[in-house]
């Protein structure tokens, strides 16, 4: 049963969601307190790692940029002005 039918099932049982700030309370700190332990666990890239990740993704977008830029360019030139030329 994941977490969205356990707390339908809660208010369900509960006679129709009350509690009250008390309980909401004691829900957000549970979830607060679950946050923090999965935070813990995430494997954190170190500064090297990260300033070659954003090198490669910054290369990767200019090369890509300019692969669509030139495609755009040629495709131009074939239908439109081409295209354009045998109409004449």
């Amino acid at each position: 049963m994941d977490n969205a039918q356990q707390g339908t099932r809660a208010v369900v049982a509960g006679g129709g969601g009350g509690g009250g700030v008390g309980a909401w309370l004691r829900r957000t700190a549970g979830f607060l307190s679950a946050v923090s332990a999965e935070m813990k666990k995430v494997s954190w890239p170190t500064r090297e790692e990260l300033i070659n990740a954003t090198r490669m993704i910054l290369i990767m977008s200019v090369v890509l940029g300019l692969l669509i830029g030139w495609l755009d360019l040629l495709l131009q030139l074939i239908l439109v002005d081409g295209v354009a030329r045998l109409a004449r």
